[in-house]
């Protein structure tokens, strides 16, 4: 089954399918054909979804792996959440829980956390722990 979300039209509440190669595009509500924005908060991903969304994705993807009972972590999310709005359109952002998905931690070889990836065109480019300024965050992505 393919990954896709719920968005909620603005104008008419309804809810609208849009999937993961479309996640960073302006959409039209499928009732009403208002303008649908970009995703632009962080994207819970999973075991199911990741792979999906990063293979599909059309713009770059900043992947932060987290844990609740890390404190840097809940440092980190304000930050990485204003990144979410700021590069709505022009870059993904996904959070994988490290305890929930301690495979996808795995396969990126996660020792520490925070810990933050790139990804264009379904490909790692960069990777680095510790927690990082938004600006440096941005970085990143261009």
């Amino acid at each position: 089954m393919a990954f896709s979300t719920i968005i909620r039209c603005l104008s008419c509440r309804a809810n609208n399918r849009i999937p993961a190669a479309h996640l960073a595009d302006t959409g039209r509500c499928g009732a009403c054909k208002a303008p649908l924005s970009p995703t632009s908060e962080p994207i819970e991903a999973d075991s199911a979804n990741f792979m999906e969304i990063i293979q599909e994705a059309k713009v770059p993807i900043l992947v932060d792996f987290w844990a609740a009972w890390c404190g840097p972590c809940r440092m980190a999310a304000p930050e990485v959440e204003a990144l979410a709005k700021e590069m709505a359109g022009r870059a993904l952002v996904l959070k994988v829980d490290t305890e929930a998905h301690p495979d996808l931690a795995q396969l990126y070889q996660v020792q520490s956390i925070p810990n933050f990836a790139v990804f264009r065109g379904g490909k790692l480019v960069m990777q680095r722990s510790g927690v990082a300024p938004r600006a440096e965050m941005r970085r990143w992505l261009q």
